[in-house]
């Protein structure tokens, strides 16, 4: 019998379903089992999993209370396609209830979907072309904001698509700046700001690993937006609610007129949302009249509502994010002492959670600062760590994720296995050629 990943090959463009799935060196990676903060492949190889699927799974892989939950959906309701839910209605409060922005709030399957029906509903408020996006930040795979996430030294200042296929006249209506640049952005709106409909950012950029946000940088936008009458968008599909049950706006005080969240909402689970300004939201056609239309069969699933429902609840009922923080500053601090008891140039940072570790020395401001990272060497470092069961991805700038279902014994593991990969990937040499191996976006959103 054929091993499965040769027949996934066979009918699958890749064998996998979504870019950055395949991996140089895993091309025969076949997930059979995944409960907590572990996956088992059909080889038996058991890891640690800090990946995390880009993130999604905060509570760790399988939580019993959101499958719980879904199973109960699945034996009380079903999609029915008209009218809406309970348990729709219950997340909607919500959400409004925890994130500052939303008033009101729609649901989408995807991130993808949630930032595409932001910038088209700031476009029909507007009646505005331009979108501003940032060097380094990744908002989805629709063609107005699929450029200029990881580039090439020689491309950073000029548009750098992240697919073929996209009409040269939608690259030219978005306007890309380099992150954490305030004068940019005054420099944009001086010159634009009539014509500028939107501007998005994840407000820490996680598809580089973590570039935290400065404060002058995040009150520069909402000024601009404001005075310019432009829609600030925050992309807080990633920073949502694994950062704070607010997002990243609680954090910051800095409040947008729509937000995109995904991921962590569910667990897993595949959703989406999009929430702000209630005349904003008015617009979509889910009222009748509203001229920025909006559909999506599986929007609002019930087994997906379930699963959100399930973890927000917990995140708001158990110690999640004193555990995860706890966990991810412990990691975060080890990391940079083993590295440092090496020899090794290295930068460890991120926030909460989240963790990475850039090789390289020097700060993380901009995407600019990021081009210094050893890429031999960070690709090196996670391909060692699968040889001690530990799985961060092995793609360049890509960050790791704590869960609720990690404990202090993982953290000792990856800590002494850390010791052991960055010692001999100092000596490995990498074929790099692959435009893959060195990393993209989150494409699965």
């Amino acid at each position: 019998m054929k091993h499965l990943a040769e027949r996934a090959r066979q009918v699958i463009p890749g064998g996998v379903n979504s870019g950055q799935r395949s991996i140089p060196g895993l091309t025969d990676l076949v997930i059979t089992h995944a409960a907590g903060a572990r996956f088992r492949d059909s080889q038996g190889r058991e890891f640690v999993d800090y990946h995390a699927a880009f993130g999604p799974p905060l509570l760790g892989h399988n939580d019993p209370d959101v499958s719980a939950a879904v199973a109960e959906a699945g034996r009380t309701v079903d999609l029915c396609g008209v009218g809406v839910t309970a348990g729709e209605v219950e997340l909607a409060e919500t959400l409004a209830e925890l994130v500052p922005s939303v008033e009101k709030v729609l649901l989408t399957s995807t991130g993808s979907e949630a930032t595409f029906h932001a910038l088209r509903v700031a476009r029909a408020a507007t009646g505005r072309r331009l979108v501003v996006k940032f060097q380094g930040c990744y908002h989805g795979w629709h063609d107005a904001v699929s450029l200029n996430v990881i580039s090439a030294p020689e491309k950073v200042g000029t548009h750098d698509p992240i697919s073929t296929g996209i009409l040269p006249e939608v690259l030219q209506a978005t306007l890309v700046l380099p992150f954490n640049d305030a004068e940019a952005v005054r420099r944009a709106f001086a010159e634009h700001g009539d014509d500028i409909a939107a501007v998005i950012l994840e407000p820490v950029p996680h598809n580089v690993g973590c570039l935290l946000p400065e404060q002058e940088f995040l009150e520069t936008l909402r000024a601009e937006c404001t005075r310019a009458g432009s829609v600030l968008i925050f992309d807080e599909v990633i920073t949502g609610f694994r950062h704070h049950l607010g997002g990243w706006q609680a954090i910051s005080g800095i409040t947008p007129d729509l937000t995109t969240m995904g991921k962590a909402i569910a667990n897993g689970y595949p959703v989406g949302a999009l929430g702000g300004r209630a005349d904003l939201m008015e617009l979509f056609s889910s009222r009748p009249g509203g001229p920025a239309f909006f559909a999506g069969t599986y929007n609002g699933q019930p087994a997906v509502v379930a699963a959100a429902l399930a973890t927000l609840r917990k995140l708001r009922e158990e110690p999640v994010h004193e555990h995860v923080f706890r966990l991810g500053e412990r990691i975060r601090t080890g990391l940079a002492e083993v590295f440092a008891s090496l020899d090794i140039p290295a930068l460890v940072t991120g926030y909460g959670s989240v963790f990475v570790g850039y090789f390289m020395t020097g700060p993380a401001r901009t995407y600019d600062d990021l081009l210094r990272n050893d890429a031999n060497m960070f690709i090196g470092y996670r391909r060692r760590l699968l040889e001690h069961g530990v799985f961060e991805l092995p793609l360049n700038l890509k960050r790791s994720h704590v869960s609720y279902a990690h404990t202090d014994a993982d953290a000792d593991h990856l800590l002494e296995a850390a010791a052991s990969a960055a010692s001999l990937a100092r000596g490995d040499v990498l074929d790099l050629t692959d435009a893959s191996t060195m990393g993209g976006a989150d494409a699965h959103r």
